[in-house]
């Protein structure tokens, strides 16, 4: 059943803020517009803040491609002939995922404390290395002098420390503090805290003992939320010995502005010195995972009801350069043997959110993964020589290996020994990201394929390019996908409605599917065309244009087998891309979901098991819909978008006795509203008939008769 207003209320919180409205294109493309129009790259990454948003101008939106030519439709929903339907797509709703606008990092990887293990900085904060080792986040207390070392690394992996020296003269309490990524969230629940450390020998004498506190406090009364003691304890003067406290807190902040404290008693410490390394500290997280997710955004996500996951990305796969791509062996094992990496985005990755834990994040949502292999292609231009490529193709059969082997290969025996006895499954593997970008994707995907194909043949392979660069078509072998991205305006997804109904005919491939990998209105109608991207905000005309080309997928299933919006989520106080489907703070009571977080929350969760047939009178545009059933119950789900300023009259009648409908609807009287901070539902779902929309009328004949609203995503649910 379609949810109640009650119950959608309890799921809501969402958006962004608005930009200027940009522009969009001047006529309509031809109907392989979607195949040959040049794709767009991501703009560069660079930090941006909350309040430059909040300043910027902002005009009217609508959708060029809107039919202002408007009359009643009738649609008949064929119900009884069950040769017309298809199955609709299992997995057409899932989630991508890269880090990016500290989505990761700072983002869904719970790992409260920022630059925890001193690898790397984001851009700008190292004057002399770009991206090398900084401070960023630590200061101190009582006038302990803090520096980095490279004298006492940790591991061969983490090779940088913190030294603190105590002063001779200290008094009362000294240590150090993380000021978390811009904040931390304090509520009820544990925080789990951790770190290495060992004593300088010649500071510390026989005997001695430590006792640390570790406590979260506000940065601006300096109250004590929470403390945990270990100690008093002798420590290790030769080698590192790692210490962990349970924080267990009971208030819950005013704000985000919190900081985490390690402190000792200068009456202990006081001339001596220490080494601390690889900090964290964790809330409970979604599941209960060990080195999980933040509980809020990965709730958010999984109430979306997706289906699979692709990981780990996008461009974050590729890397700047061949040696900063993502290397998955380097992401596996225990946090410190994990050197992290400088990321695509700006900012240094610290690997904690690695291969293991994006297939834990798919078995905690029940999602399947889609795993992106590289595939000897990164960022700054350099493609690996074919006499070189049987490197690449290693890498990802033993990444497969590591993933499905059992003991008695190489790396599945590595993966027991890291403590994961069960294989993992995968089904779908991505060769590379965005491959349109290079001409030597034909030979690289051919060899990437043919190796792959032979070791796993039951595994389906994706291609990241077909003819988006028209100097080098993909031959896409029989059986395997296309990963299309569009990051487009409301009127290239309206007019691209049909463009799946003859795909494969068309494009004369025999048995290949399409994965819309990455899709989004990324710029606005305007009366004068001109393309003009703008990172728009994520109001609600983008998700009725974005839900009229899912409609065109939804009806096509046969060709159209996944789907994601991307990207999927963006920290609001450092982030490089907008609009995204889920924006967040340090407070989990700042997360926002935006109209299209809403948009997919209603196709994911309400469509039936098989697509109907439907026949109608009056046309396409400015009304648009399609119809499933749901074989268990008979429940006809009908989706309805009218992307028009004007109401347009809709009569339903069915081939069978319906005789009950409710619904829910997405809209609102301005096509410009959006979810922001500070009003996260101005555009959720509704029910009909409460103060959403009236509900359809019943005749007397079957008929149901309705006036759908202007600028309204709905789905109606009939019952017999």
């Amino acid at each position: 059943m379609i949810p109640s207003p009650l119950a959608l209320l309890g799921l809501l919180a969402s958006t962004v803020i608005p930009t200027p409205v940009l522009s969009s294109r001047t006529h309509a493309p031809s109907p392989n517009a979607a195949r040959n129009a040049q794709p767009q790259s991501r703009p560069r990454p660079g930090p941006r803040q909350q309040q430059q948003l909040q300043q910027m101008a902002y005009s009217p939106s609508f959708i060029n491609a809107t039919n202002t030519n408007v009359g009643p439709v009738s649609l008949r929903i064929n119900t009884q002939d069950e040769s017309s339907r298809n199955d609709t797509a299992p997995m057409l709703y899932g989630l991508m995922f890269e880090d990016i606008s500290h989505s990761g990092d700072g983002g869904i990887y719970a790992e409260l404390l920022m630059n925890r293990a001193f690898q790397g900085s984001m851009t700008g904060q190292n004057a002399v290395l770009p991206y090398g080792p900084t401070l960023d986040g630590w200061s101190t207390i009582g006038g302990a002098e803090i520096s980095l070392t490279e004298l006492h690394p940790l591991s061969s992996a983490l090779p940088i420390a913190l030294q603190v020296v105590i002063p001779a003269n200290a008094t009362g309490e000294v240590g150090v503090v993380n000021s978390g990524y811009w904040g931390m969230d304090i509520t009820p629940q544990t925080y789990n805290a951790s770190w290495y450390v060992y004593a300088k020998q010649s500071t510390y004498g026989t005997g001695n003992t430590t006792t640390f506190t570790a406590s979260l406090r506000s940065n601006l009364t300096n109250q004590t939320w929470a403390t945990s003691t270990v100690g008093p304890i002798g420590l290790d003067t030769f080698e590192y010995m790692q210490l962990n406290a349970s924080i267990y807190n009971n208030v819950t902040a005013p704000n985000g502005n919190n900081s985490f404290a390690l402190t000792m008693d200068a009456s202990e410490v006081a001339g001596q010195t220490f080494y601390f390394a690889l900090f964290s500290l964790f809330p409970e997280t979604f599941k209960a995972r060990e080195n999980g997710l933040r509980k809020d955004l990965a709730q958010s996500l999984y109430d979306l009801n997706p289906k699979f996951l692709r990981c780990p990305g996008g461009n974050n796969l590729e890397g700047e350069s061949t040696q900063t791509r993502w290397k998955w062996w380097e992401q596996i094992g225990p946090l410190k043997d994990r050197p992290g990496r400088v990321g695509d985005w700006g900012y240094y990755n610290t690997g904690g959110l690695g291969l293991v834990e994006f297939m834990h994040w798919c078995e905690d949502m029940e999602v399947e993964p889609v795993l992106a292999v590289y595939s000897g292609y990164s960022l700054d231009g350099t493609s690996w020589p074919q006499d070189h490529m049987d490197q690449v193709l290693q890498e990802a059969l033993e990444e497969l290996e590591y993933l499905m082997g059992d003991e008695s290969t190489n790396w599945g025996k590595k993966r027991v020994e890291h403590g994961f006895p069960e294989p993992f499954q995968i089904n779908w593997v991505e060769i590379g990201n965005e491959d349109w970008f290079s001409n030597t994707y034909p030979r690289r995907f051919k060899y990437m394929y043919d190796g792959l194909k032979k070791a796993y043949p039951n595994i389906t392979y994706i291609s990241t390019a077909y003819d988006e660069n028209p100097q080098t078509v993909i031959d896409i072998p029989a059986g395997a996908m296309w990963d299309t991205h569009h990051y487009v305006e409301p009127s290239y997804f309206v007019e691209n409605f049909n463009f799946y109904d003859n795909w494969l005919s068309s494009t004369n491939l025999t048995d290949v599917q399409v994965f819309i990998g990455e899709y989004s209105v990324f710029e606005h109608d305007t009366p004068s065309g001109v393309l003009n991207f703008s990172d728009p905000q994520g109001i609600h005309i983008p998700a009725i244009g974005e839900g009229v080309y899912l409609l065109g997928a939804e009806r096509n299933p046969n060709t159209v087998r996944l789907s994601s919006y991307a990207p999927s989520l963006q920290n609001r106080d450092w982030f490089n891309w907008t609009p995204d489907l889920i924006s967040f703070q340090a407070e989990h009571n700042r997360t926002v979901r935006s109209v299209s977080y809403w948009q997919e929350w209603m196709f994911g969760n309400l469509r039936g098991s098989q697509t109907l047939e439907v026949i109608d009178q009056g046309g396409l545009n400015p009304l648009f819909w399609g119809a499933t059933i749901e074989q268990d119950t008979g429940s006809v789900y009908l989706k309805v978008i009218n992307i028009g300023n004007q109401t347009v009259p809709l009569d339903v009648s069915f081939d069978a006795s319906y005789t009950k409908v409710n619904g829910t609807i997405l809209r609102n009287d301005d096509p410009n509203a959006f979810n922001w901070i500070n009003n996260q539902t101005a555009v959720v779902p509704q029910a009909l008939g409460t103060n959403a929309s009236a509900l359809p009328s019943v005749g007397s004949n079957g008929t149901f008769t309705w006036t759908v609203p202007t600028w309204s995503i709905t789905v109606l649910q009939f019952d017999q």
